[in-house]
């Protein structure tokens, strides 16, 4: 699968793959609108979402109730570097639910593939391509870029 990310004005972002537009922007102190969630709160809430996704499949197969279920999320930073040091993720269960799955729970969340990518990190390569436009010519492009 590819994902590709436009910048369609201002400080937004946005990523489509497959048939989904996934929109960006920054708080307006970061020089955005404050239109749509930031690319790291999308990451963050993909933590919590994966979780639930793995919870709501555990409660499913065993058909029990899922009213009043729900994940809740929260995160500490480290003060001097700023970068999120701890993620809590909460299941909260009503009183009726049955306390011999609540284990059972944790470890059908514990099986998020997020989490389980962020315990053992994929490397990130990051690299420049220069595209040439339709019809130009491509000698007339430096051999490399950067030099």
């Amino acid at each position: 699968m590819e994902m590709v990310t436009r910048f369609p004005g201002g400080a937004r972002v946005d990523t489509e793959f497959g048939p989904y537009l996934v929109r960006m922007d920054q708080p307006p102190i970061s020089g955005g609108l404050g239109l749509y969630p930031t690319p790291f709160e999308i990451f963050l809430a993909s933590i919590g979402a994966c979780a639930g996704t793995y919870v709501l499949a555990f409660c499913r197969q065993r058909d029990l109730p899922t009213a009043g279920l729900r994940i809740v999320q929260s995160w500490e930073r480290d003060p001097a570097t700023k970068l999120v040091r701890c993620i809590h993720v909460e299941i909260h269960v009503p009183e009726s639910f049955p306390d011999k799955y609540l284990l059972a729970l944790i470890r059908a969340a514990e099986q998020c593939t997020v989490k389980k990518h962020l315990e053992i990190p994929p490397q990130i390569v990051v690299n420049t391509i220069v595209d040439v436009a339709d019809g130009a010519d491509a000698a007339a492009w430096p051999e490399k870029v950067g030099t």
